[in-house]
Order: C-alpha cells, then structure tokens, then sequence
C-alpha cells in the first residue's frame, strides 16, 4: 500500500506563550556528579504537547503522528500530570539520538467527520546550574577515545560547519596559551561573544543562518552565535551541542575529569553572560542539533519536528492536523 505524507498540514507552535512570573523554590544545592554541575534553586513550570486529527472528506486510515516531548535530564524532571487520549489513538515512545523523546500517535481508523486527539499535560521541575566547585581538573577529551555518543558532537551539523577554514584557524588559535581547559574553551566563549554582534533577526526562509554567517558578518540572532560557539569548540576537539528552550537556544560543552568522566556543562553564547552555569528555568525541549528522524533516514534535521503520515487508499479523506508545544499555566 502506498503511504501518503502530511508534514505539517496545520501546525501551531505556541513557543511565545510565556508562564506567569513563579517564585523559584527554596534552594537546595547539591552535586548532581561529583565534581561536575551542581544544581541550585528549582521552579515548577506546567507544558502541554500532543496532537489534535481530524478526518476531512472521508474516513482516514493508518495515520501515524511523531511528536517530541519534554525528556528527564540531570536539571530537570517531567512527571505526566494530565492527559486527553481519544479511545482509538494508542500512544507510545522511543528515544532519538539518545537526547530527544518522541511520542509515537497510532490510529487505525478515524472515521469520516471525527476528531482524535492525544495530548498530554507535563509538571516540569527545571533546576538551576550552577559552575563546578574546582574548574582546573577537566581535559579536552581524546578524539581517539571517545565513544560514538560523544564523538557525534564532534562533526557537523546543519548550520554548524566545523570544517570551514576560519573556524578551524580559530580552533587552533583561540585558548591556545591557557593553562586549563576550562580556560581555553571560556577563551572560544569570549572571543564570540566579544566578536559578533546579537541581533534579533528574522531571516526570509528560517531563523538561523549558521556558524559561518555569524563569523563573516560579525551579527547573528541567538541561533547563529550558538553555532559558531559549538563550531569552534567541535574544530578543537571539544564535543558540544545545541539545547533548546521555549524561544532560545544555548550550548553545552563537554570536558572529561581526572578519572576520565565526561561532564557537560552550559554557556550562554548569546544575550546575559553565563559560562559553565545556567541561572534561567525555562523547561529543556530538546538537546542537540543533528537529527535522523525515524520516518525518513535520508533526511538530517537540526531540530527535531513533528510529522504525520498515513495509509493512501480510494475515497480516504484527508487528515488535517493540529500538533500542540505551549507552556501552560494550570497542570
């Protein structure tokens, strides 16, 4: 049976909707690794994601629906708080990449005129993070050694061209005469911040332009610098990646500790300074910027959207889709 592809026939993505201001909770800081991050003040945030169907035109037949829903990370905890699943949706998850939970939506038959929907409330407890207490004992990471989950954040991604020869040049030269390698990566840290202007832009067809963009032109929006800062620090040797929250994106990096341990930690390439900690509390959509999605395994994506797809058959109608990601106040 042919298999016919509905992206985003209707979409909305409510990223703007922002949470009433909530007091942080009481602190409590405590080691999440020895000697890694630490985490400090905590602050409940409500999010709702899922899926809204509805069969137009005729009845619609083996629909499946990819959804990315907020995952646990040391920082942060998400518990389900509510939920809405129409009786002939059946729901289940898997893990791309190791970093991003997709909820998979499966609908045999919607029937001619019917909604279904599978939508689900989360509680998310997002914590602080602060720096580590000794910063002089990380390594840069032997490429060599590395396992295939860390040396991935080592090559490129859409928009973050680690093999251009200005950012190798930078590579090489940025940190070089510092003792630590703490050190030398807040030296890849300030040299971009220092260098390219942030600027609020919106660009015709998409809202970053990548890495080498934000080197030539000297300006970028927060998703450009983010990606010369992940540029550089892959071009030496330092694994880094991309984490996304509701309208912004900044960047881990990762160093290794005297028993060989890796550790992520961080920064805030674009807007308030913050290096190796992470003061704001908006919950973590995502983390990472070079996707396979399992619908397709020719195509790469930097960050990891929804699709839907179904069965093909005479006299199917069309499903018309609504995929909900919006912060909630109530959960």
């Amino acid at each position: 049976m042919r298999r016919c592809k509905t992206s985003v026939l209707t979409a909305v993505y409510c990223l703007g909707t922002l949470l009433a201001a909530v007091p942080p909770a009481a602190a409590q800081f405590r080691d999440v690794e020895p000697g890694g991050i630490r985490l400090g003040e905590s602050r409940e945030l409500g999010y709702r994601a899922g899926v809204v169907i509805q069969a137009v035109g005729g009845a619609c037949k083996g629909i499946v629906g990819y959804v990315p829903v907020p995952n646990e990370w040391p920082e942060q905890d998400v518990q389900i708080a509510a939920e809405e699943v129409s009786p002939e949706v059946k729901v289940s998850y898997e893990m791309v990449e190791g970093t991003v939970k997709l909820m998979l939506v499966r609908i045999p038959l919607l029937e001619a005129g019917k909604e279904a929907k599978a939508t689900f409330t989360y509680k998310i407890r997002r914590r602080q993070i602060l720096p580590p207490a000794d910063t002089t004992q990380f390594v840069i990471p032997d490429p060599k050694k590395l396992d295939r989950r860390l040396s991935a954040y080592l090559g490129k991604s859409p928009f973050i061209e680690v093999g251009d020869r200005k950012i190798a040049a930078l590579a090489k030269q940025l940190g070089a005469d510092r003792s630590t390698a703490w050190q030398r990566v807040e030296a890849i840290y300030d040299y971009v911040r220092e260098n390219v202007e942030h600027k609020k832009i919106v660009y015709r067809r998409g809202t970053c332009r990548g890495a080498v963009a934000a080197l030539n032109e000297r300006q970028g929006n927060h998703e450009d610098i983010t990606c010369l800062f992940i540029a550089i620090c892959r071009a030496a040797g330092i694994p880094a990646r991309t984490v996304w929250v509701p309208e912004h994106c900044y960047a881990e990096f990762c160093l290794l500790d005297t028993q060989g341990k890796a550790h992520w930690f961080p920064c805030n390439p674009a807007g308030a300074r913050a290096f190796g900690e992470m003061p704001e509390l908006k919950p973590i959509l995502q983390k990472g910027d070079r996707f396979v999605p399992p619908w397709d395994r020719r195509e790469v994506q930097r960050y990891m959207t929804e699709y839907l797809t179904g069965a093909q058959f005479p006299g199917a109608g069309q499903p018309v889709v609504r995929f909900i990601r919006e912060q909630v106040e109530q959960f």
